[in-house]
Parts: structure tokens; sequence; C-alpha cells
């Protein structure tokens, strides 16, 4: 069953809008129907998070629909019988209403890989056509096993990341809060008690007081800068390609996690390249398909122009070789697996190389990160107490006794 949001006419000719539960718009004309109203529009409901965040399909769900789907297969179970008895143990409801289309689509003619492709914001190009190389390959159980773990890896991966950028941001924001409430609420009375002393304000004195002032006048402007500029930036990265580009670019050359970032999409684009590469799609298609993992527009750019270049007759490894954004352990496995006939193998090899660096870097990027916020909040500390204490003991220096 799917959700539509519906409009239609009533006898007396007043129009309403609702949404129902139909198996497709014939059946849902029916049920109108039966509530004595004409349809007039209707749309189907995407499934995903509503307005509060509930019901979203997230990729814990896909693991779990690609683990047991595997293990019904696997034990002869039909894929449709399979998908009926995963949607009745499903506990999330909107990825039970893409389980019942995609159902009802096979039942209508449709192919698996094809009912999975009417959901491209639940399934993407890469999932879809990996379960086409299942289909037709007759291996639907091993590729579902290749899913589930590119899914888990993943998955990994981002806990890992958001676990080491909870601690600075959690312990930023609330040092960052108590910085501007004392610069608000506490420093300008003191400034006025040091200023009261008469005696010569240091530098570092008239740089608290400047920041104090500004603050104290402009408080609504900084608390909302990062909003606003995230907003901002957020709008021009979805909309244009130039500055996206650019942020991109920035992205994969940050200080600490630029090149963890670049390792993680090259090692997901090889994994995936070497997935599809050994369930018999061609080469091109593969890169074509992988470039669509990678998120990054750089780095997507240089595989398009591999590509054109593989698909003018170039080799593969002097083509990621001349487009030069790749590593030279990239280019040198793909090297090898030319000599070797074996792509995949090698390209398994270089995912599993940068999956070990991956896991390295994040384990050492923790402390660094604490480190770094330690030693800025370290120096603010240290300015507020120059500000403040050293003006107070210039002038009692000065007393005599």
């Amino acid at each position: 069953m799917a959700l539509f949001k519906y409009k239609a006419i009533d006898a007396t000719g007043k129009y309403i809008q609702g949404s129902l539960d139909a198996g497709n718009i014939a059946d849902l004309e029916n049920r109108l129907e039966k509530m004595n109203l004409d349809l007039v529009t209707c749309k189907q409901k995407q499934p995903g998070a509503d307005i509060f965040g509930r019901n979203k399909i997230t990729r814990r769900d896909l693991i779990n629909f690609s683990f047991h789907l595997e293990q019904l297969t696997r034990s002869g179970v039909p894929i449709l019988e399979g998908l009926a008895d995963l949607r009745e143990g499903e506990e999330n409801p909107g990825f039970r209403d893409v389980l019942s289309s995609v159902i009802e689509a096979i039942e209508g003619g449709s192919s698996f890989s094809q009912a999975l492709a009417m959901y491209p914001k639940v399934f993407d190009d890469v999932f879809v056509n990996l379960i086409k190389v299942g289909e037709r390959s007759g291996q639907m159980a091993a590729v579902l096993v290749d899913i589930t773990e590119t899914l888990k890896w993943q998955d990994e991966i981002l806990a890992k990341a958001k676990k080491i950028m909870t601690y600075p941001a959690v312990i930023g924001g609330l040092i960052m809060g108590v910085i501007l409430f004392l610069m608000i609420f506490v420093v300008p009375d003191i400034m006025n008690a040091i200023v009261g002393l008469g005696g010569e304000i240091p530098f570092e004195t008239q740089a608290l007081m400047a920041t104090s002032n500004f603050l104290v006048g402009y408080w609504y402007l900084v608390v909302s800068f990062p909003f606003v500029a995230f907003i901002v930036i957020r709008h021009f990265y979805k909309t244009n390609d130039r500055f996206r580009f650019k942020v991109d670019g920035m992205l994969l050359n940050l200080w600490a996690v630029g090149d963890v970032n670049e390792k993680i999409k090259i090692s997901r684009f090889t994994r995936y390249f070497a997935l599809m590469f050994a369930s018999g799609i061609t080469v091109l298609d593969a890169i074509k398909l992988s470039k669509s993992v990678v998120s990054n527009l750089v780095l997507e750019d240089g595989i398009e122009r591999a590509w054109v270049q593989i698909s003018e007759g170039g080799s593969i490894s002097e083509s990621f070789q001349n487009i030069g954004i790749f590593p030279p352990l990239v280019i040198r496995m793909l090297r090898v697996g030319e000599s070797t006939g074996r792509m995949d193998d090698s390209l398994k090899n270089v995912s599993y190389f940068y999956e070990r660096d991956i896991n390295d870097k994040i384990d050492k990027l923790e402390p660094v990160l604490q480190t770094a916020l330690m030693a800025v909040i370290g120096v603010v500390v240290l300015w507020l107490a120059l500000s403040v204490l050293g003006p107070i003991y210039d002038t009692i220096s000065t007393i005599e006794f």
C-alpha cells in the first residue's frame, strides 16, 4: 500500500483534500467512490521523514533489509515471499510503505530492480544496478552480502566521524556560551573599574574592551551569524555548481580532516567499482555508476575526465593518472589489476588499505581535535587574565607603602 495525497469533489461540488492508503491510482479511485467522492488530482507521497523527522528511512534500515533478504534468498525463499515477510516485520512505517509498493510493482510485472528504482531517494543507482546484476547472474544472495557489508562499513565510518566531532562541538559550544556571557554581563563592569583606577590601559585590555562593547551592542548578530551563514552556504551549495566545486575542493584540503575525507570518498569509489566489476558490469558502466557515491564535485569531475579518456581507448591506470587527483597507491593498484586481469581484487586491496588507514587516522584525530580545542580555550583564558590582572598589577605596583 502507498500513501496518496488527493484532491476530490463531493456530490455538492465541494473540493476536499486529504490522504489515503491505496495500492495504485485505480484503487484510490475505487476507495474514494465508496466515500461518494470523485478524484480530481492525486500525488503519491514519497517515503521518508515528516516535518518532525519521524519515519525516516535510515542506512540502518537498508542494512537490516539487505541482510535479512540475503538470509531468506540463500535459504531458497522466493524474492516476493521474502519481501512480504520483511514487510510484516518492519517497524518503520515509511519503509513498510515502500516495501508494500515494491511488492505490488513486482506482482504487476516489474522486476525487483525496476521496483526498487521507483524510490531513488531510498535505493540509489548503485544499489539498484547491483540488484540488477544479481538478477541477471542468479547470484542475488552474493550481491546482497556485498551490499550489506558496504553499507555496514559506511555506517561505521559515519558513526566514528560523528563521535569525534560531537565532543569538540559540544564543549566548544558551551565554552563559547560562557565567554559570550562574561563579555556581555561581567567584563563591562570590570573594565569600568579598571578605567577608574586611572592607570595606563595596555593594548590587550583595550582589545578586550572593544570586543566586549561590540558584543554588548551587536550580540544578536554574533549569535545569528553562524546559522545565517550555514543557511546561505547550504543554499548556494545546492544551487550553484561553481560554488559547490570550490567548497568541495576546500573540504579535501582542510587541516586534520581533509585527508580523511578524501580517503573515505576514494575508498568508497574503489569499493563500489570493485563490487560492480566483479559482478560483471563493464568498466565504463562501473566507473559511471561508482562516480555517484563519491559526493564531491572535484573527485566526480576527475572521474568523469578519466572515463572520457578510457572510452576513447586509453588504459584505466594512465587515464586516472592523467587527471592528477588520485594518490599513487590507487594508480599502482589499477596498473596491477590491468596487468593481471584481476581489477576487482586490486581495487579491493586499495579499499582495504584505505579502510585501515581511515580507522587509524580517525582514532588519532580525536585527541588532536581535543588538544586543539583546549589550546584555543587556554589562549582565550590567558587573554582575559592578562587584560584584567595586568592593569590591576600595574596600579598596585605604583602604590607606595
